[in-house]
């Protein structure tokens, strides 16, 4: 497009004349801003974010169209080009701050739509989870867009700009030269948050170990561990290997307490001991409970109880606490059902009816030739120094 050259005087008038108009525009927005702000709260947020990018895209836009409409006559065509491309692309640059301020705000407003502090929460967690994923999006559209834009204003590079921004060639290429892996979890991240496989402060099990989900990215999932420690996994994790997640569906938990107790422990007095301790403390959601002898073999008696609760964390403590009380009760109230270990001496000349039956004649321990009637005489004559009688010698599988 052809810029006008004119003189500085009328130059420097267009230029105030412009900045002027965007003054008008900046304090009527101001005005209506507040009166926003009045009638809807949330506005005040909206009008805090965008204010400086409003303000700064308004101001830009004058300069930006007075230099693509004139231009000083003392001043080169081609320095002026230099100018106006820098205000172009400083426009873009402030459109786009605008952009992402106003749908960043947008997002924040569905945020607050889903409150995480209640008891059930299984819905707000998953609609936080997906929301914060799709602020990050948008982040990497807007700056996407924006550098697409961007290029656009370079004749030279236009065609590269417009690849940027509609052609899927040149995303393929880009992707062939990315590295997998991290394509993998960008790709990855997006499963994770839009097939509600985990969200926000999901209880969940991995590599053993036992924590919450505390911040889920494009490309790694954080989860704070029972003892503070975190614990950074990529993506790929979650959609490669499996894992627990107790908070899947909803948060209430069963967990059991498993003793190993005497024989003689009295079960129905436990079951009853078990009882007092649930009625007395808020841990207990009184959805289930349960004691029974799951075995009982290798001299001891094992006891489980079954207790539910309104999550994990909970839980935790619950099955503590039953545990410790079941342990006090059987010191304080049922010694014999404490575990012990029995064992029984057995001397020689016990008079046991098996030692008895393999006795030889006389009372006396078996022999070498002991074990029928033949053997018993063969072994009387051995005792007495009798020649053997070779006839009588065992052959085949007698001797054995």
């Amino acid at each position: 497009m052809d810029i006008s050259p004119v003189s500085w005087t009328d130059f420097l008038l267009t230029l105030g004349s412009a900045l002027g108009v965007a003054l008008v525009i900046v304090v009527v927005t101001h005005l209506l801003a507040r009166v926003l702000v009045r009638r809807w709260t949330p506005g005040a947020n909206l009008v805090k974010h965008a204010r400086r990018p409003f303000r700064l895209f308004v101001v830009v836009g004058a300069l930006a169209a007075v230099a693509g409409a004139v231009r000083p006559d003392d001043v080169s065509a081609g320095w002026w080009d230099v100018v106006e491309l820098g205000l172009r692309l400083a426009l873009i640059g402030a459109g786009s701050w605008l952009v992402a301020a106003v749908l960043l705000f947008v997002e924040d407003l569905a945020l607050g739509r889903w409150r995480t502090d209640v008891a059930d929460n299984r819905t707000a967690r998953r609609m936080r989870t997906q929301v914060l994923i799709i602020r990050r999006l948008t982040v990497a559209v807007v700056v996407v867009v924006g550098l697409g834009a961007a290029l656009l204003s370079f004749p030279g590079v236009r065609a590269v700009g417009a690849g940027v921004l509609a052609s899927a060639g040149l995303i393929s290429v880009v992707a062939a030269l990315a590295a997998q892996s991290t394509l993998a979890n960008l790709f990855a991240g997006l499963q994770v948050a839009f097939s509600d496989a985990i969200r926000l402060d999901d209880v969940v099990i991995v590599e053993q170990e036992w924590g919450w989900i505390e911040e889920i990215t494009l490309s790694y999932v954080v989860v704070r561990l029972w003892d503070d420690r975190r614990m950074v996994l990529p993506s790929t994790y979650f959609t490669s290997t499996p894992f627990q997640n107790w908070t899947r569906r909803n948060s209430e938990l069963l967990g059991a307490v498993e003793l190993d107790v005497d024989w003689r422990v009295d079960v129905d007095a436990m079951r009853a001991e078990l009882e007092r301790v649930l009625t007395g403390t808020d841990l207990w959601d009184e959805r289930s409970h349960v004691l029974q002898v799951t075995d009982a073999v290798g001299g001891l008696v094992r006891v489980r109880v079954l207790v539910s609760a309104v999550d994990a964390g909970t839980l935790f403590d619950l099955r503590c606490l039953v545990r410790e009380r079941l342990v006090a009760w059987l010191q304080t109230q049922d010694e014999a059902g404490l575990p012990r270990q029995r064992m029984e001496l057995v001397g020689q000349g016990s008079g046991r009816a098996d030692d008895a039956g393999r006795a030889g004649p006389g009372g006396d321990r078996p022999g070498l030739f002991s074990g029928d009637a033949a053997g018993e005489e063969r072994a009387e004559r051995f005792r007495r120094g009798e020649p053997q009688d070779a006839a009588a010698e065992p052959t085949g599988d007698e001797g054995r």
